[in-house]
């Protein structure tokens, strides 16, 4: 059996035909960054002392953490940024301690913002969740400059006049 082995000799297609030098690096031109202009990184700002100011609709959706951001109805809301000035990257950071990061090279959205809560939640049944409704972002520079709290509040505001129809068809009933 060593007799027929000593014959053989080693190929292997995969390094056939190469030098056994590693590959010459290619100097090509590398690609830019694909974020848009005047979008920051969150640490630059910092650096500058560049203050954030959070986009007040946040504190209006009455969004569950655990349904899709695309079942709200302000889709312009969802397209505006979370922060001004933009950033490429924020950490949502909630009280109980989890945290996530939303991400967008051409600056955060809000949508982006509830997609990377959302995803979080999504598996969570509603009896679950202690406070299932966003209230808003808070963000505190005194904390921790990179990122915003995440407020959450028992239940959203009520429809307008949904109440007052209840009751006025209890009365009809009790007559």
């Amino acid at each position: 059996m060593s007799a027929e082995t000593a014959d053989l000799t080693k190929v292997d297609s995969a390094i056939s035909g190469l030098s056994s030098s590693p590959p010459e690096e290619k100097k090509g031109h590398r690609r830019a960054s694909s974020s848009a202009a005047g979008v920051y990184n969150i640490n630059d700002l910092e650096k500058e002392g560049k203050e954030l100011q959070i986009a007040k609709e946040t504190q209006k959706l009455n969004w569950k953490l655990n349904t899709s951001p695309a079942t709200l109805d302000d889709k312009e809301t969802l397209k505006k940024f979370l922060t001004t000035p933009p950033v490429k990257k924020i950490d949502l950071h909630f009280p109980l301690g989890l945290e996530v990061t939303a991400r967008n090279l051409k600056g955060v959205t809000i949508k982006d913002a509830l997609d990377a809560i959302h995803k979080q939640f999504k598996k969570k049944a509603d009896d679950e969740l202690e406070l299932p409704v966003l209230a808003g972002f808070e963000w505190d520079k005194e904390e921790s400059w990179t990122r915003l709290i995440v407020h959450q509040k028992k239940e959203g505001a009520p429809s307008s006049g949904g109440g007052k129809k209840k009751d006025k068809k209890k009365e009809t009933y009790d007559e």
